[in-house]
């Protein structure tokens, strides 16, 4: 997994930027369908970074969301 990566993720959860980090996992998740996409070549290596960054991306997430029953769902940012 990327150091890089790591590191944006752990910046935007010490900030508590949500949004940043959704931005970035619909990124990622945009970037994986393209790769899934191409023929021609075999993206196997970078499709496998590019789901190991998504699992850290959510990771992320998981730790910014509220406790249970501090406040619903679509309020949070």
């Amino acid at each position: 997994m990327s150091k890089a990566m790591e590191l944006i993720v752990a910046g935007y959860v010490k900030v508590r930027d949500r949004r940043a980090l959704t931005d970035l996992l619909a990124h990622r998740r945009k970037v994986l369908a393209q790769l899934q996409a191409v023929s021609g070549i075999n993206p196997e290596n970078a499709v496998t970074a590019i789901q190991d960054e998504l699992a850290l991306i959510e990771a992320g997430l998981e730790e910014l969301k509220p406790p249970p029953g501090s406040l619903p769902e679509n309020e949070w940012s």
